[in-house]
């Protein structure tokens, strides 16, 4: 098994936090992990990426050659298409739809999201609004990661076991709502994934 994700986003979105969650959840299924420094001003409203690989043998480097990223996971649009020349030709893009307008000079939305429909494998969802809708306005960012749990490759419950063991420590409602926000995730991408079939 092999799995090299590219993680971006925005500064204050919880990139961090799905990092933590799908290596622990990695760890869980005995496999090997190495996460990259985070690159990017980790300040909020600065663009922050991270590389994090998986696999089944030992890694040598933590850092994802371009052409070569099996998965470029964002919480921000034009962070994705930022990441586009790492992503390997097989690979997926599962990125929120909701632009984090922190530039004057911000792309037109409704070009910079048709630019991402128009990729061969991708998960195009507004994971805020999912979030707001389902409840669970602060875990945005555990709906993108549900939506990207179908195609990590790590079984969902190792990942919902790593959810728990991340946010334990705050308490039996927040790791509940998160929970949620992962399976409101999870459902939504299987819904996208099966209408692109």
């Amino acid at each position: 098994m092999k799995l090299d994700i590219i993680l971006s986003g925005v500064g204050g979105q919880g990139i961090l936090s799905i990092a933590a969650i799908i290596g622990e959840a990695a760890l869980q299924e005995g496999l090997h992990i190495k996460q990259a420094e985070v690159h990017g001003m980790s300040q909020r409203g600065g663009d922050v990426q991270s590389n994090l690989r998986i696999a089944s043998r030992p890694i040598s480097s933590d850092l994802i050659a371009r052409g070569t990223a099996d998965v470029v996971l964002s919480l921000e649009p034009m962070e994705a298409l930022r990441y586009l020349p790492y992503l390997s030709q097989t690979g997926w893009v599962v990125t929120n739809a909701a632009p984090f307008v922190n530039i004057p000079d911000y792309p037109e939305v409704g070009a910079v999201l048709a630019d991402l429909q128009a990729l061969p494998h991708v998960i195009l969802l507004d994971v805020d609004r999912l979030a707001r809708d389902g409840g669970v306005p602060r875990a945005a960012n555990m709906v993108l990661l549900g939506a990207a749990s179908p195609i990590l490759g790590i079984e969902y419950t190792k990942i919902e076991d790593a959810v728990r063991r991340f946010f334990g420590r705050k308490g039996d409602e927040v790791v509940a709502m998160n929970i949620r926000a992962l399976a409101c995730g999870r459902e939504a991408a299987e819904q996208v994934m099966a209408a692109r079939r």
